[in-house]
């Protein structure tokens, strides 16, 4: 076999800020934010830890880079629509992308220096609320109480211990061996609905999240 010389093999794609971020985002997918070092995430995209530092200032400008990546993701529907259903269209989104990226649940608004998809983002949704017609105080007030709820239903679907409804149905009925006898409406609950064909809790978000917005269109005096 005639050995290849350096002139035939593919040229090596150089290191960018982008390709550092890309695999950053891969390692917390595959094994969370506290497994990701520099050290793994040089040997990811082939270089010593040191070279990364080329292309990102330090672990928490890695971070907020990630994090834009995470914004990136999310749909944000035309601002020319109605401000309702671009909101609960955006809030789908969010948690759609949050089930993709389970890590970035507690960052999303922490980040001290957010990348500009992040604050591009956080500018189109109060504009949904402004256009629409909704005080400064009440938009905040909205955002607020939407992003509590997006962020807090994303972290206890993390934390439920089943993923599937099959997983769910044999919780349940665990549940039901023990409970029967002594905790009625648990088992009332656990019979009438959980039980029932079908049932996913992440139908649960939808209901929550027309809660919220009805709420905020009366507040906003728009029922």
């Amino acid at each position: 076999m005639t050995p290849r010389t350096g002139r035939d093999r593919a040229p090596r794609v150089p290191l960018s800020r982008e390709k550092v971020l890309h695999a950053a985002v891969a390692l917390a997918d595959e094994s969370g934010i506290e497994a990701l070092t520099m050290r793994k995430l040089g040997e990811a995209v082939g270089v010593e830890a040191m070279s990364l530092y080329t292309h990102v200032a330090n672990k928490e400008d890695l971070l907020d880079g990630m994090i834009d990546l995470v914004f990136e993701e999310i749909e944000l529907p035309s601002p020319e629509g109605d401000w309702k259903t671009a909101l609960r269209r955006r809030a789908i989104s969010v948690r759609l992308v949050l089930s993709r990226h389970r890590w970035a649940i507690g960052l999303m608004e922490s980040r001290t220096s957010p990348g500009p998809t992040t604050l591009r983002h956080f500018d189109t949704v109060i504009g949904y609320l402004r256009r629409a017609g909704f005080s400064v105080a009440l938009t905040a007030h909205a955002y607020s109480a939407l992003d509590s709820y997006i962020y807090g239903f994303a972290l206890q679907e993390r934390n439920l211990p089943f993923d599937t409804p099959g997983e769910t149905a044999d919780l349940a009925q665990a549940i039901l061996t023990q409970a029967a006898e002594h905790y009625p409406h648990l088992t009332e609950l656990a019979t009438e609905h959980v039980l029932r064909p079908g049932y996913d809790y992440g139908d649960e978000f939808a209901f929550g999240l027309d809660l919220i917005l009805d709420g905020i269109e009366r507040a906003g005096g728009r029922a």
